[in-house]
């Protein structure tokens, strides 16, 4: 048979600028949390004839084709009381053909979302206690047009008495019932739904003409107590970004945070809004969560890098046209740098977790990714989202993964450096960001950008070939740390983890070894990631097999650490580590000798501390 007899095209209308006639009405129950399925009424202005209907699947936020049309289940379209046969396409499962009969004005569509029993099937966003509505997941819109042309009214029905947290503009509220004021399409899937049993709102910029309110959902209503200093720094946040950038792009914004075991942590921007997911002990046992602390300073910095100011290629006309992903490295890597900065300049975090933080980053790129001096760049993991979509991978250290954010995070540090250098310490990475991201204060339609754009800008503050000094660092196989002596500091190791390195292994209940035996070791002893050619690859130990005893005892991580400890003091005595690989028992020999090693920032001597002067609160 010839290949022409398998030939086809996937019949989905383009989307065109033209406004569509009608609005789309749509009802999500949400009640159903003992089974924790979504159920969706949709009613869809429709003409007799052909109609594609999209589910979407390239998410802003995941910058990848990862709508979860496998959680899809339930289509019945009906018109005028009858049941229309509907077809899914065969090269796109994302779009449904129906044919529309004479007479009809509008289709009826069901569906429910089969949201998430357990995290392994994805991010588990409903509990007895709480629930995230995505609206891209709970429906679908017409093909042909671009989804800011579409307009649609929506309305959730909660389980009874929860309070809810949006961005969106609500109409009425009858009971359980909230209907929202018409918003266009592309708007109504960036403005999520947080909703819970126990909820808090807290006004982040008191008396403002444009108000910031952080809501709250959590597992227990003690977990929602919030001690002034702790509500300050929040309100600081909000400040420390105005105060740089100098303009907002919102008319509100509202920042979703859930304190949960439960539902999964989580952290995805919106134009005005925040999804963000983190432990119970966020504000109960602050001094335990500081490493989370830098997540809503994150996702607040995307209102303006990202969805107000978006790479030209990620700004697509409806959630069905394939992104590309080339300027992640502006768009989350830069987002990644103010992250931290922001924290410490708000005083979410103080001084010294911020160096930490950056000291554990640059040793990532310093020693930890061998895979970007061996054959892999910071710009093509820019794709990342697109190849990975996050899935599990067996040598991240190697293979690299979506390092535009902290690879990018270095990059900026450099940036703000060589501006420093270049202009006498009158010309910072404020400027650039006040320059590119502050203009048209209120206004919240996409303005794109290019690379060379940000070249250009660049430029404008301090003249350099800057174009030269990003490709360089964005496509080559060197350093990138150079920013952190830039600000006067240097990379070192000891064998003391820093309070950072604490929070995060006690977060994650892992035991980062990185840079000594050169393995990460996960909860219960699974082995998550192994350093390419690093003392324990070469020994033979490898991601997925499961450490069960060192030095002849059973292993904890204090035994792995004292094990490392006691082969630096006798050279002759490697570290030996029973581990189980499938169903077979093994012993490793790890001839290792040079102790722990942490990551630490140490002052240089006779430089200036401009680190201190970045984020010094303004």
């Amino acid at each position: 048979m010839g290949l022409g007899s398998f030939a086809a095209v996937a019949d989905v209308p383009a989307p065109q600028n033209v406004p569509y006639q009608g609005t789309l009405k749509i009802h999500v129950d949400a009640t159903d949390i003992a089974h924790r399925v979504f159920r969706v009424q949709e009613t869809i202005p429709a003409q007799a004839g052909p109609l594609t209907l999209l589910y979407p699947q390239w998410l802003p936020g995941n910058h990848s084709p990862t709508g979860p049309i496998d959680k899809f289940a339930g289509l019945k379209v009906t018109a005028n009381g009858q049941v229309l046969p509907w077809t899914r396409d065969p090269l796109n499962v994302y779009a449904f053909h129906v044919d529309v009969p004479q007479g009809a004005s509008d289709v009826q569509v069901e569906f429910q979302f089969l949201s998430p029993q357990d995290p392994r099937q994805g991010r588990v966003v409903m509990t007895p206690e709480m629930l995230n509505v995505q609206w891209n997941a709970v429906s679908v819109y017409p093909a042909g047009y671009f989804t800011t042309q579409i307009k649609a009214e929506a309305s959730v029905t909660l389980p009874a008495g929860w309070q809810l947290g949006t961005a969106l503009d609500v109409a009425a509220r009858s009971g359980d019932t909230v209907s929202f004021k018409e918003i266009d399409y592309d708007d109504l899937v960036d403005s999520p739904i947080y909703a819970g049993k126990y909820f808090k709102r807290v006004d982040l910029d008191p008396g403002a003409k444009t108000p910031v309110f952080l809501n709250i959902v959590a597992d227990d209503p003690k977990f929602l107590e919030i001690k002034p200093e702790q509500l300050k720094v929040h309100q600081n946040l909000v400040q420390q970004m105005y105060k740089m950038y100098g303009a907002h792009h919102y008319n509100h914004y509202d920042f979703l945070l859930s304190l949960s075991e439960k539902m999964s942590g989580n952290g995805l921007e919106h134009h005005r809004s925040s999804e963000n997911g983190v432990g119970t002990n966020y504000f109960t046992e602050w001094d335990k969560s500081a490493v989370e602390r830098d997540l809503l300073s994150h996702e607040f910095n995307h209102s303006w890098d990202g969805k107000y100011r978006r790479g030209a290629d990620l700004a697509t006309p409806s959630f069905n046209v394939p992104m590309q992903d080339s300027l992640l490295w502006v768009y989350e890597g830069q987002t990644q740098f103010w992250g931290y900065v922001m924290a410490a300049r708000s005083g979410l975090w103080k001084e010294d977790m911020a160096r930490d933080m950056l000291a554990y980053v640059a040793a990532t790129y310093e020693k930890g990714r061998p895979g970007l001096q061996l054959w892999r760049n910071i710009q093509d993991t820019t794709n990342d989202p697109i190849i990975a979509m996050r899935r599990p991978l067996p040598y991240r250290n190697y293979q690299m993964s979506e390092d535009y954010y902290s690879g990018g995070q270095m990059i900026w540090l450099d940036v703000d450096g060589k501006l420093r250098e270049l202009s006498g310490n009158k010309k910072t990475i404020d400027d650039f960001g006040k320059n590119f991201f502050g203009m048209k204060n209120g206004e919240w339609d996409v303005n794109t950008y290019t690379f060379e754009d940000v070249v250009k800008t660049l430029n404008d503050i301090q003249p350099y070939d800057w174009a030269k000094y990003l490709r360089e660092r964005l496509d080559g196989h060197g350093p990138i740390t150079g920013g952190i002596e830039a600000h006067g500091w240097k990379l070192v190791y000891t064998d003391k983890p820093s309070d950072a390195i604490k929070g995060v292994e006690a977060r994650r209940g892992s035991t980062d070894l990185t840079y000594s035996l050169g393995v990460s070791v996960g909860k219960g002893g699974d082995i998550a990631d192994v350093l390419w050619d690093g003392p324990a690859f070469k020994a033979g130990l490898s991601p997925g097999m499961k450490l069960i005893g060192v030095n002849g005892k059973e292993f904890s991580s204090d035994t792995l650490k004292d094990a490392v400890t006691a082969s630096s003091k006798d050279k002759s005595k490697p570290v030996e580590l029973l581990v189980k690989n499938f169903d077979e028992f093994q012993t490793i020999r790890i001839d290792y000798h040079d102790g722990l090693k942490y990551p630490h920032l140490e002052r240089i001597q006779g430089k200036p501390d401009r680190l201190a002067e970045l984020l010094k609160a303004r």
